[in-house]
């Protein structure tokens, strides 16, 4: 079976949709498919951005043995509805490219993963072409804008972004998603249950190793040695709440002496999270380390006792589902996490990790006094955070899902169709 894959952007970049994709790529050709892969000008404007400088200029690129068909972006068009020109551009561009890339490899499956923005040029192509469309939601447009600050609920284009996702929903022969939350999100708008398939966020489990001994000499040289190291490692955006650690942090410190907090990543958020630190009257028990690159994360894993999610109780991240915990889990990594919807399909209080009221700051300050009050229950919840990723969540079980979400839109036959036409080609 061939399945062509439409994407917001691919490796070589480094993003939890990065990543994903290519775990969804590997496992795929695992289990036989021949697949293809097309990115939207989207990549370019990624690529080019101030923190990964790339020539983005390339009509194809190869990241980690997979193969990338780029999009040159071409400008003309225009929207009706004030500031989506450029996103009528970028798809008016996607579909010319998108056609060009059915005519060469003759897909069996279009499979467009979020935003709007791939899926609409694939059912515009998928139409003309008498190919199926499947498209994955791994976030709602509309809810991105709105925690970006690119647009507030009850404006114009906010509504008519979600609109566009409604209508993407309804026209796609079927829908994927990353979790449960979102599934029932698409429910509502009147998706029949039937033809949504939750294909759940997983980590390769082989690649992190369970409880790994701590990284000396990144221990030194961050100043870390002999302290009790809280941490998070991800991007900084506004609803992941890390001033609101800074903040309870700064009331753990008149608690506790020892403890540090090392703060891994950045984005949009990175000076206003500074300045929350310099004026916390502790700045000099926070670390901040930057970007790092994506091999050498497992070496800052190993250096943070007790990971902190404290992510804020807004819409999209009560729909959505993170990656990092997952990530933490597979090692055996303790970890605190806030009580929103997203996180509670992962972390299974006192079982897996430990969740606290979200938005709240004293209730984040008790639960890790609490956790780290009781060294007795750590080796338990570590062992059951890794047995959950072992047999709920690797991406070899997740990615094995599509199989049947294929076979359901090719219909039925469909098998012995794509054996003759094997054959022929």
């Amino acid at each position: 079976m061939r399945i062509l894959h439409v994407l917001d952007h691919s490796l070589p970049l480094h993003s939890g949709y990065a990543f994903r994709t290519a775990a969804i790529l590997r496992e795929q050709r695992a289990l036989g498919y021949e697949t293809f892969h097309l990115t939207t000008p989207r990549h370019r404007a990624a690529a080019t951005s101030a923190w990964t400088p790339r020539d983005a200029s390339a009509a194809s690129e190869t990241a980690e043995g997979l193969s990338f068909v780029r999009t040159p972006f071409t400008a003309g068009w225009r929207s009706r509805v004030p500031g989506l020109g450029p996103y009528v551009d970028e798809m008016h561009a996607t579909t010319a490219r998108l056609a060009e890339l059915v005519d060469r490899v003759r897909p069996d499956v279009l499979h467009a993963h979020s935003p709007v923005l791939t899926a609409i040029p694939a059912l515009r192509v998928g139409r003309r072409a008498g190919i199926p469309v499947v498209y994955e939601v791994r976030a709602l447009w509309e809810d991105g804008a709105v925690d970006h600050g690119t647009t507030h609920p009850g404006s114009l284009r906010y509504a008519a972004t979600r609109a566009l996702e409604t209508f993407v929903l309804k026209r796609a022969r079927h829908v994927t998603t990353i979790c449960q939350g979102l599934a029932r999100e698409i429910a509502s708008r009147g998706i029949a249950p039937e033809r949504i398939t939750v294909i759940p966020n997983a980590v390769d489990t082989g690649a992190f190793a369970f409880d790994p001994a701590r990284d000396r000499e990144l221990t030194e040289s961050l100043g870390l040695q002999g302290s009790v190291v809280l941490g998070f490692i991800g991007s900084y955006y506004g609803y992941e709440g890390l001033e609101l650690l800074v903040d309870a942090f700064a009331k753990l410190c008149a608690r506790r002496a020892d403890v540090r907090l090392l703060l891994v990543g950045g984005g949009p958020r990175e000076d206003a999270l500074r300045a929350r630190a310099a004026g916390s009257g502790v700045a000099d028990r926070i670390r901040f380390a930057g970007r790092v690159h994506h091999d050498d994360v497992p070496r800052y894993y190993s250096v943070i006792d007790l990971l902190v999610y404290p992510r804020m109780p807004v819409r999209v991240t009560e729909l959505v589902t993170p990656l990092k915990p997952l990530e933490a889990m597979a090692q055996g990594r303790l970890l605190v996490a806030s009580d929103v919807g997203g996180q509670r399909e992962l972390v299974r209080d006192g079982e897996t990790g430990f969740l606290f009221a979200a938005g709240s700051v004293d209730a984040l300050v008790e639960t890790v006094l609490r956790v780290l009050g009781a060294p007795g229950e750590w080796a338990r919840v570590r062992a059951q955070a890794r047995r959950f990723v072992e047999t709920e969540r690797t991406w070899k079980s997740s990615v094995a899902r599509y199989r049947a979400v294929y076979d359901a839109v090719l219909g039925p036959g469909a098998a012995s169709v794509r054996q003759n036409a094997a054959a022929i080609r």
